[in-house]
């Protein structure tokens, strides 16, 4: 492994040398891969326009980053920011300077990578969806019109992630092959929710038991470890030590934090999907109608704009995940039932006055 990490590092070193330029640039693109923005802003905007393809989202992003979270405890990945300072590979102390930024320092072990993970599996499954579209096309020119857009998409997607692997490994929080098994493993996710259409009908109950046995698996799992004297947490004292800046250090990237937002943004989805408001306003007729999918995607962006400023109190962990869970539990909630559930109702007496 000290071959593999001594070439990362030089990789590292090369971009951050060259490519310095595009540093505003890559910081963005590392934004664009962060798994909160799969909640966000990538699944109001999906689940408003086809709900198969947002609850299909949430599953995704919840699965992949909890098996993410898995390897990473099985893996032991060091990340590059600190693995530079405690290598004994260089000779008298000469150890590579790798510039931090403020998003370098992440708390979990480094592979595979989240973020690399998060944004295959999303898009993956954005891609594939909006191809579905195009397969029903049947005489030659819409065939061709099919291929292009075929071949556009997927070439999107591999700019993409090409883009938010380059800018993990630019800001030093990742070597090269963690990004490279981050994009496989999404990959590898959202091609396996292609083939599982039960999701699409799953009741409360059925989100409320996957989400104790993940929970119970991975707190399983971590005291399993613990009991045989290996510390699943020992990431986090090494990125305390070796971040330039202590403020950089955000409890949010712990393997816990992670974990707890997943858990609860799945809860919210059952409860919404399976809720009388989600029922009465997208399964009615307003559902079908264009103006109120707009409303529902505008109203859905910007009220998640102002959760995403609720900052959580970080001095006790243990609240900290109760109300991770629950800020986390209520983005889906709030996509999926109370904002159609409002529109629905403020739409009912134009439908009246026109009566």
């Amino acid at each position: 492994m000290d071959l593999l990490h001594s070439n990362g590092v030089l990789i590292i070193q090369h971009l951050q040398k060259d490519y310095r330029s595009y540093q505003d640039f890559l910081n963005f693109m590392s934004q664009v891969g962060d798994p909160r923005n799969i909640f966000l802003i990538y699944f109001p905007l999906w689940f408003q326009l086809n709900p198969v393809v947002g609850t299909k989202m949430i599953w995704v992003a919840v699965i992949g980053d909890w098996f993410n979270l898995i390897f990473k405890w099985i893996l032991f990945g060091h990340r590059p920011y600190w693995w530079v300072q405690e290598t004994m590979i260089y000779p008298n102390q000469s150890s590579p300077c790798l510039e931090q930024f403020p998003i370098t320092c992440e708390t979990g072990p480094g592979s595979p990578s989240g973020h690399a993970m998060g944004s295959s599996c999303v898009w993956y499954v954005m891609v594939t969806a909006a191809l579905s579209y195009t397969v029903r096309w049947k005489d030659e020119s819409t065939i061709t019109l099919h291929r292009l857009t075929w071949s556009f998409l997927w070439s999107v997607f591999w700019i993409i992630q090409i883009s938010v692997c380059v800018s993990r490994v630019f800001i030093a929080t990742h070597f090269p092959h963690q990004v490279i098994l981050g994009v496989i493993g999404g990959m590898l996710v959202a091609e396996a929710f292609e083939h599982t259409p039960a999701i699409q009908t799953a009741s409360l109950r059925t989100y409320i038991k996957t989400n104790l046995f993940l929970f119970i698996f991975a707190l399983g799992f971590y005291l399993l470890l613990k009991l045989i004297d290996v510390d699943l947490l020992w990431s986090v004292p090494k990125a305390k030590k070796w971040c330039a800046n202590p403020d950089w250090i955000n409890i949010d990237t712990t393997p816990f934090a992670g974990l707890v937002r997943n858990l609860g943004a799945l809860f919210g989805l059952g409860l919404g999907i399976n809720s009388e408001m989600f029922i009465m306003s997208c399964k009615g007729t307003n559902g079908y109608k264009t103006s109120f999918r707009l409303l529902c995607i505008a109203a859905s962006l910007v009220t998640l704009q102002l959760f995403d400023f609720i900052k959580l109190p970080t001095h006790t962990e243990y609240l900290f995940y109760v109300l991770s869970f629950c800020k986390s539990a209520a983005i889906p909630l709030t996509v999926v039932a109370l904002i159609p559930y409002c529109i629905h109702l403020l739409m009912r007496p134009t439908e009246k006055k026109l009566n």
